[in-house]
């Protein structure tokens, strides 16, 4: 696979359109304000032809786009990207494959990369669901993080969360016996929703009773740290795919 990536792409639409079902139209993400800063349009411009990796409907070869064989991690919106950078710090072995809309975050993401030497990240800023349908066989993934999706509090919203069982069930045949999907959110009904939709994929089983104790690898963030002060609390949820 070409490991180049062009100029970003910032044509992609938002949410789904109003009175449209749900599984009909999976969206990993929805449109945000935000500019892209002059540091970000630097790490764009110096680090995007090797970091950023072309959407195409053909399979990935994860080893020509990291230039290793490596345990995979898909991470699905990793936000101005400060998680993702940790993670990938204290995981040298893993490589990550992340996605990304927003490109103000994709270029923060690609500015840590490049302050920090991390060298185990590939980037697509492109919708994830249809990277997972178009890049990702089955069995291709060695884990998955989805980390504080967007709650869409109101409850005539909640169609519109990311966490739902269409989603996890193509996300579980991608997963390698063994393999893992960890989600966390800091708003305890969608947390509820979480624990439920996962308990139903008959791929994967619950690694705790319940909700997982906050994997170490997981950083809290200033907002995370932010809110825990307040006493909003966060939950973490570990299922991995069965044998």
């Amino acid at each position: 696979m070409d490991a180049t990536a062009p100029a970003p792409d910032t044509s992609a639409t938002g949410q789904a359109p109003e009175g449209v079902a749900y599984p009909k139209t999976i969206k990993s993400y929805v449109r945000r304000a935000g500019r892209t800063t002059t540091g970000q349009a630097k790490a764009f411009e110096e680090l995007g032809p090797r970091f950023l990796l072309r959407y195409q409907k053909a399979e990935l070869d994860a080893a020509a786009a990291f230039g290793r064989t490596a345990p995979l991690i898909l991470e699905i919106g990793f936000g101005m990207g400060e998680a993702t950078a940790h993670i990938a710090r204290v995981r040298p072995d893993d490589n990550f494959l992340c996605c990304e809309v927003h490109e103000p975050g994709v270029g923060a993401l690609l500015k840590r990369i490049g302050e920090q030497e991390i060298e185990n990240i590939r980037i697509l800023q492109h919708d994830a669901v249809e990277v997972i349908d178009n890049m990702l066989p089955e069995a291709s993934l060695d884990g998955v993080h989805i980390f504080f999706p967007d709650p869409w509090h109101k409850k005539k919203h909640n169609k519109r969360r990311l966490i739902q069982s269409p989603l996890i069930a193509k996300l579980a045949a991608r997963i390698k016996p063994g393999g893992y999907i960890h989600c966390a959110t800091d708003w305890e009904p969608y947390a509820q929703q979480m624990l439920e939709v996962l308990s139903a994929e008959p791929l994967l089983h619950n690694s705790a009773e319940g909700y997982a104790p906050k994997p170490d690898y997981r950083p809290l963030t200033k907002f995370e740290n932010r809110g825990l002060r307040l006493g909003h609390g966060v939950w973490d949820l570990v299922f991995r795919r069965k044998n």
